[in-house]
C-alpha cells in the first residue's frame, strides 16, 4: 500500500481517540482535496440520503457542503471501537447563507482498511435550528479545536 494513514487498525482506546481527533481536525479545516486523502479511493459512504463512493465523490460532497454550511465548527467524540471499526457521535454548528445558525447531531460508523485510511462511512444527522446566542463551539473558523475547548460531554452534548 503506498499510502497509510496511522493509526492503523486493529484500535485500542488511545489510537481510536486518536483517530477521531485527526477526523474532527481534517474536517474544521474545510480543505475538501485534503481531507479526501483521508479515504480509500473507492471508498463508500452514506450521508443522510446521500449514497456515494470513491475519493472524487467525497470531494465534490465536501465541496457541496461546506459551500452551504458557513463558519462550520465540528467536535467528534469516540462511542466505541473494535478491530478496525470506530463508531463516533457528533456535533457541529453553521449558518446558512442568510444568517440563520443550526447545530447538526448526528452517529457515524466507521471501517478502515489496513493502511489507516478509511474505507466506509455511514452518517446519520439531524439539524436543530439555534439562535446565535446558543452557540457553544467557540474558536476561529477554519481550524482545529483548541486542545482546552470542552468537548460533547463537557458541553452536555
Amino acid at each position: 500500500m503506498s499510502e497509510a494513514r496511522p493509526p492503523f487498525p486493529p484500535f485500542n482506546e488511545d489510537t481510536a481517540i486518536l483517530k477521531v481527533r485527526a477526523a474532527e481536525d481534517g474536517w474544521n479545516g474545510r480543505g475538501p482535496a485534503r481531507v479526501a486523502l483521508a479515504y480509500t479511493e473507492d471508498s463508500r459512504w452514506r450521508n443522510r440520503a446521500e449514497i456515494f463512493q470513491g475519493r472524487a465523490a467525497i470531494e465534490a460532497f465536501l465541496t457541496r457542503k461546506w459551500q452551504r454550511e458557513l463558519d462550520y465548527r465540528l467536535i467528534k467524540e469516540l462511542w466505541a471501537f473494535a478491530g478496525n471499526r470506530i463508531a463516533v457521535r457528533f456535533a457541529y454548528e453553521w449558518r446558512d447563507d442568510s444568517g440563520e445558525w443550526y447545530r447538526s447531531y448526528g452517529n457515524e460508523n466507521w471501517e478502515f482498511a489496513e493502511n489507516g485510511l478509511m474505507a466506509r462511512r455511514h452518517a446519520s444527522i439531524n439539524d436543530l435550528p439555534i439562535a446565535e446566542s446558543a452557540r457553544k463551539f467557540h474558536w476561529d473558523a477554519c481550524g482545529p479545536r483548541p486542545a482546552d475547548h470542552p468537548g460533547l460531554s463537557d458541553l452536555g452534548l
